[in-house]
């Protein structure tokens, strides 16, 4: 049987609110339990100070009784309104007190002792004392009210504060992990070293020296491909040249096509340093995207079926749209089967194969960087698919990797819309 979980709405899982709630309960507990030991203390000492007064008047009112003389006000046998706790009391020959509303319901300080088989008792008002306690009383309420008030709101103020810097570093540390290694908490707190760090200041100092050593890292790495393959340009150059020279047959044929590899190679990781360094600009103009993608289909290589659904204009920079296309293709041609199929549908090209599909880290992670699947199969790629979604996040186009459900790679390819264009209505061909 499935349990019921009690679910809370989403605000109150922020820190501000949990805070509040916690100063909320302990301000409450903490004006109880002082409201409640002075209200304890003061009505033990008003009652006290009023049964003193009241046994004071019994003795006086005893001492008249004995000696015959007229009993004073408020004293007498048997006192009308007398409670009969006392009256039962003074009949066992005891002696009390009690505080209790007379037959009128005003509260009155009751005292009484035995007097020949009967009660003699005195009765003292009570009403100003019983409304000194009920003002404390409300004095008490309001200013734990205002105690509790105060407490809240510059509760809510420090708390906010904190959280805010939370926020602040959160929404760098999304950013950092966007890409923009250039952003930065720079809490004032670790800029000033004679100033004392909070954890959250320790927190964002720990972001800021992270993203910085990452930066670091990154651009060490950029420096050492892009160094690299420019290192490689030259001896390559001089392995084309020489290749040429050798005699035709197998031999030449083999040391060519590793030459070719190894240019190829080089190329893209040019590339690929440029894409990372981020410094690619855009050519923008106007393509209808149906001949567009015929040019890439032609330009494979291979059997490309172009399917046109609805060929629209886009505003976009036509050599890296054909460079991602490109790729997508071969990649296809490569790794899985024939037929591969590149389908033109408004701003949205789809490229599909009949292979073994992508492999599952590529559909959950993008491509990486000369990895492979496993053993070789079908589904791996190199740097075409890397340079693919570098170049297409370059135009503001979204390159996602998903596999058919009846088999297949599906790369597509979601290229911005440009309403103001005056886009063809649909037409169909291969």
């Amino acid at each position: 049987m499935k349990r019921l979980r009690l679910r809370f709405p989403a605000w109150t899982a922020s820190l501000t609110w949990k805070a509040l709630a916690f100063l909320t309960v302990m301000c409450c507990a903490l004006a109880f339990f002082l409201g409640a030991l002075v209200h304890v203390s003061v009505t033990h000492q008003t009652v006290g100070q009023a049964r003193e007064k009241a046994l004071e008047k019994l003795d006086r009112a005893v001492e008249a009784y004995e000696a015959g003389d007229a009993l004073p006000p408020g004293a007498g046998l048997d006192l009308p309104g007398l409670p009969d706790s006392l009256q039962a009391l003074a009949r066992d020959g005891q002696q009390g007190t009690v505080v209790e509303n007379d037959l009128t319901g005003h509260p009155r300080m009751w005292a009484a002792r035995p007097a020949d088989g009967r009660a003699l008792g005195v009765a003292l008002d009570y009403g100003p004392s019983a409304e000194t306690i009920t003002g404390l009383d409300r004095a008490i309420l309001g200013s734990s009210v205002l105690a509790i008030g105060a407490t809240l709101l510059v509760g809510a103020f420090a708390v906010t504060r904190v959280t805010r810097r939370l926020h602040q570093t959160a929404r760098v540390a999304r950013r950092i992990g966007a890409g923009d290694l250039d952003a930065r908490v720079n809490d004032p707190r670790n800029r000033d070293p004679g100033r004392h760090q909070d954890e959250v200041s320790t927190v964002s100092g720990a972001l800021d020296t992270m993203a910085s050593t990452l930066q670091g890292k990154l651009l060490s790495e950029q420096r050492f491909t892009a160094d690299v393959a420019h290192e490689l340009r030259t001896p390559l150059t001089g392995l084309t040249a020489a290749a040429g020279l050798l005699p035709p047959g197998r031999p030449s044929e083999m040391v060519q096509e590793r030459v070719d590899a190894m240019r190829r190679l080089t190329e893209d990781l040019l590339e690929i340093s440029r894409l990372d360094s981020g410094t690619e600009q855009v050519e923008l103009d106007v393509h209808q995207l149906g001949p567009l993608a015929e040019r890439a289909g032609r330009g494979a290589g291979a059997p490309t079926e172009v399917r046109v659904v609805r060929s629209v204009g886009v505003e976009t920079d036509r050599r890296r749209l054909e460079r991602v296309l490109g790729n997508l293709v071969a990649n296809a041609h490569k790794h899985g089967r024939a037929p591969v199929v590149l389908t033109v549908d408004g701003q949205t090209l789809t490229v599909r194969d009949q292979g073994s599909g992508f492999p599952a880290y590529l559909v959950e992670h993008g491509p990486q960087r000369f990895r492979t699947e496993a053993g070789g199969s079908n589904g791996g790629h190199g740097l075409g698919l890397t340079i693919a979604a570098g170049q297409a996040e370059v135009i503001g186009a979204r390159l996602t990797f998903t596999n058919a459900p009846d088999g297949g790679a599906v790369a597509t390819l979601v290229l911005p819309e440009s309403p103001e264009l005056d886009n063809s209505p649909k037409r169909n061909t291969k």
